[in-house]
């Protein structure tokens, strides 16, 4: 039996991911950052995370639709 996840679970799960996502993002720049010689602030460091989480997000969502419609469209 399959089980289909409500709006919310789903909502809470894609909120979960983004954040922690976002999270490891930041942390990683923390990291790798220093190790290039690139200098941010925290500031920056904290908006450059949030573009590339929504850069993410985006990615995310178009590939989520472009599989759902080929596999609506391939199931016809």
């Amino acid at each position: 039996m399959k089980h289909m996840q409500t709006r919310i679970q789903s909502l809470t799960e894609s909120f979960a991911n983004v954040t922690i996502g976002y999270c490891v993002a930041l942390a990683a720049q923390m990291i790798v950052f220093p190790l290039y010689e690139i200098e941010v602030s925290i500031s920056q460091n904290i908006q450059i995370g949030l573009i590339f989480t929504a850069v993410s997000i985006a990615r995310s969502y178009l590939l989520r639709r472009f599989f759902n419609y080929y596999h609506h469209r391939s199931a016809r």
